[in-house]
């Protein structure tokens, strides 16, 4: 995900701003600070920038086109056809492969658990009157997005409002601090059985199920040709921890035992696997004891785009480690 580029594709030097997710997954990490280190003085120095974040996201911001806004249902606008500010962000000169521009279901995910956490934070960082608010728009917001993003007929969420292609990015209702589909419920179910049989491989999640419209199995040729085959099919290790973290907040939030049992083996498979598959990669793929960027969608799933990719090394090391 590039949060900017410099001198590219006819740009001049100023830095692109074109991300609608790395402020929101801020609020994540900030809150997994918290949760591990218990530095609130760290956490109420930064406070009010994270309060900031929430009132640009609610009023809008347009900054490099992004046109980011909270519409009147509830959910978070961004983008426009020509611009790419999800972490699906290939781009060719001015035309943009996977645009997404709307309301993605991440960003609405990211959105929900962004103020669930600063209705926690407001309450520790002697801000209490805004407590109710962001409660209020985290309720609105659930109810929104449980409305309008499950596509029944497919039985998962949509990518996009009104774009049914199934790719991993719903992962994000399942997978944060605070789930904006209930993990013991039925729609959890359904996502994770379409992401095993849709998107899953030893490698990674496809970022495109197999037989969608512009489906692509392999990464190669001219730059716009990888771009154009960038999010389409290819697997990125990273993924897998989506996938982790949705099945282990399922196993949380799970009442009958046999269902619980039975994710927990789906887990620990999950783990034994990706260290197989990782061990061997990282002695035979790229850059020797490091992973790659992203993988081919079939046999011999070759290591293909960046040789060593920080967030592929650091998801699979979580999943290997049960982080």
């Amino acid at each position: 995900m590039d949060l900017y580029q410099i001198g590219y594709s006819g740009f001049d030097s100023r830095p692109l701003y074109n991300s609608a997710d790395a402020s929101l997954l801020l609020f994540e990490a900030v809150y997994k600070y918290l949760k591990y280190t218990t530095d609130l003085i760290f956490v109420k120095g930064i406070y009010p920038r994270l309060k900031s974040i929430i009132k640009a996201y609610a009023e809008g911001i347009d900054l490099d086109n992004n046109n980011i806004y909270l519409d009147d249902d509830n959910l978070i606008v961004s983008g426009t056809p020509n611009t790419q500010n999800t972490w699906m962000d290939a781009k060719y000169g001015d035309y943009a492969f996977t645009p997404r521009n709307g309301k993605a279901v991440e960003i609405n995910a990211l959105w929900y658990n962004a103020l669930k956490i600063m209705q926690e934070l407001s309450m520790q960082c002697d801000d209490k009157e805004e407590t109710n608010t962001y409660k209020e728009m985290a309720e609105d917001t659930k109810i929104a997005f449980n409305n309008k993003f499950y596509n029944k007929r497919r039985k998962c969420l949509y990518d996009v409002i009104g774009d049914g292609k199934i790719r991993p990015n719903q992962l994000f209702s399942l997978s944060l601090s605070h789930n904006v589909i209930d993990a013991d419920s039925e729609i959890a179910e359904n996502i994770i059985n379409v992401t095993e049989k849709k998107l899953l491989t030893d490698y990674g999640l496809r970022t495109l199920a197999k037989g969608e419209t512009g489906y692509t199995e392999i990464y190669e040729g001219d730059a716009f040709k990888r771009d154009a085959s960038y999010h389409q099919g290819p697997v990125w290790p990273w993924l897998l921890g989506l996938y982790y973290d949705a099945l282990k907040n399922m196993i949380k939030a799970e009442k009958s035992k046999t269902k619980k049992q039975e994710l927990n083996k789906k887990l620990e498979k999950l783990c034994k696997n990706t260290e197989k598959i990782f061990v061997e990669a990282m002695d035979r793929d790229g850059v020797v004891g490091s992973i790659g960027e992203i993988y081919d969608t079939k046999t011999p799933f070759s290591s293909k785009g960046t040789p060593a990719q920080a967030w592929s090394v650091a998801e699979v090391f979580r999943i290997i480690l049960r982080k």
